[in-house]
């Protein structure tokens, strides 16, 4: 059973042999792996907890419970909306189920340019191999691609790019296109209702609604974990205090939340913590066709493409589809008045398509910064650079020249004044539109490094098996250790990586 910190009365001290804090996909699989090695673990997650009975496919419900900062995370120039989960299960509850394991030549990447010992492919195809099959990943058929992503394989063939299906942690979907509400048949294999109950049937304490707010280092150890209870219903702390003193401490709170908690603990002796963080920056474009798209049914992230990965001397980007419902759509679309709502009111004949630009790999790209607010909440930076605007900018042309073949009668930007295309003669437009904070709408969904991963304790936060170089009884397990982006959707790597971090931790 998960238990309720918010229930809590009088203050608590627990005594595990590991504290894991976070329960998503990094934090779930090193606590189901080192419960049943027969450790006594305790999961401290700071969201709620929430089943299918409470998911109600409503956006209104959703972004304030199930998401960071009630949805509202974003940059601090708000040039990047963040979307995050934050409930028992982290992302994976929020997550549109796309599945990739870490490609090749990033492996080789890490190996060769950030020192990186033993995360070969070899090493963690055993736990790929085992997570998909706890997961029922699967590379899915086109009887599952709808018409939104329909029109990214199409226009892809068209053109002959590269196209394929992508892989989905799902059983027995029911492809209402509401992943990122919760999955209100528990078809999506997220961690809540896969390695978090395996955790707890082998034995382990899962606390929702307690937010660890400061590690206690005495000498190279981690002493104590000083955690208030949250109020379920007003996201506030109640003010009773969680003591926890563990042996070992795994920091699973992921990208963006681990390296502020490290920060307000006082623990960034080389200054590397919170550097190099990225977010695969996101651009799209809105097509308009003349029969329904409803793109807010079916599976969300079915076809996908990286034709455009690796571009010599260039930022890569890769291409997938996001579903459409309102709510998103009105944070999307820009424009005001009249105007928004002619928009919104064609919704139903709407289709978009995303890039994700690969950040972390060109010469002098060192992403954006995590860094404290004056109430100790993070704070994240992330730079617009000519790279990234070139890649952005590439990225749109090759969106629209997709939409319009197959089949748009219009396409459009989502900068602040949105540069509206009847015609493929008319794409080098984009080229004279320009970009930056608040000129144009911008998203991540896939938020890494942060504490990152290396053999250099100069330039790094961890080693190469997760323990952090200073702190002897504290790992980093979860995307933060990334030392680059991924060119893929991130939470497999994360599986696999938990899953083989779960074997160094002792």
């Amino acid at each position: 059973m998960i238990k309720s910190a918010s229930e809590l009365k009088t203050p608590l001290t627990l005594r595990p042999d590991v504290l894991v804090i976070g329960s998503g996909a990094g934090g779930a699989v090193v606590a189901a792996r080192l419960a049943a090695s027969g450790a006594k673990v305790l999961v401290l997650e700071e969201g709620g907890h929430y089943t299918r009975a409470d998911f109600n496919m409503r956006e209104d419900w959703a972004y304030p419970r199930l998401y960071q900062e009630r949805g509202n995370r974003a940059t601090a120039d708000l040039g990047f909306t963040i979307l995050q989960g934050r409930s028992i299960g982290g992302s994976t509850t929020i997550n549109w189920t796309t599945s990739f394991r870490t490609p090749d030549h990033v492996l080789d990447h890490w190996a060769r340019a950030h020192h990186i010992e033993g995360l070969t492919k070899s090493a963690l195809t055993p736990h790929w191999d085992t997570i998909e099959e706890r997961l029922g990943i699967h590379h899915v058929g086109l009887d599952e691609v709808n018409r939104n992503n329909g029109v990214l394989y199409d226009g892809l063939g068209k053109l002959g790019l590269h196209r394929d299906t992508t892989s989905r942690n799902v059983r027995g979907c029911m492809k209402s296109g509401y992943c990122g509400m919760g999955c209100p048949v528990d078809a999506k294999q997220a961690m809540a209702i896969t390695l978090i109950p395996d955790a707890i049937e082998k034995g382990a304490d899962v606390w929702a609604g307690a937010r660890v707010e400061r590690l206690e280092v005495a000498g190279s150890r981690v002493v104590r974990a000083h955690a208030v209870a949250i109020d379920k219903d007003t996201d506030r702390p109640t003010g009773v205090a969680i003591t926890v003193e563990p042996k070992l401490c795994v920091l699973s709170g992921g990208a963006i939340n681990s390296p502020a908690l490290l920060l307000r603990s006082g623990l960034n002796a080389n200054g590397r913590v919170g550097l190099r963080t990225f977010i695969h920056p996101v651009i799209a474009m809105f097509a308009q066709f003349d029969e329904p798209i409803e793109a807010f049914y079916g599976a969300p992230q079915s076809v996908y493409s990286h034709e455009f990965a690796r571009r010599d001397g260039k930022m890569g980007f890769f291409l997938e589809v996001p579903p459409i419902h309102p709510m998103l759509a009105a944070l999307a679309l820009t424009g005001y008045g009249q105007a928004h709502r002619d928009l919104m009111v064609q919704l139903p004949h709407a289709q978009a398509i995303i890039a994700l630009s690969i950040d972390g790999f060109l010469p002098g790209d060192e992403g954006g910064r995590v860094t404290l607010k004056s109430n100790g909440a993070p704070k994240v930076d992330y730079p617009y650079t000519d790279a990234l605007r070139e890649s952005f900018r590439e990225s749109m042309k090759v969106m629209a020249r997709i939409q319009f073949a197959a089949g748009a009668r219009a396409v459009q930007t989502l900068h602040t004044t949105p540069i509206r295309i009847d015609r493929e003669s008319e794409i080098a437009r984009i080229d004279d539109a320009p970009l930056g904070p608040c000129l144009n709408s911008a998203f991540t969904a896939h938020q890494m490094g942060g504490c990152s991963m290396g053999g250099d304790p100069k330039t790094s936060v961890v080693r190469s098996d997760f323990r952090h170089h200073d702190i002897q009884n504290l790992f980093v397990v979860d995307g933060s250790v990334l030392p680059t982006s991924l060119g893929v959707n991130p939470s497999e790597t994360i599986y696999g990586l938990a899953s083989y971090a779960s074997t160094k931790i002792h």
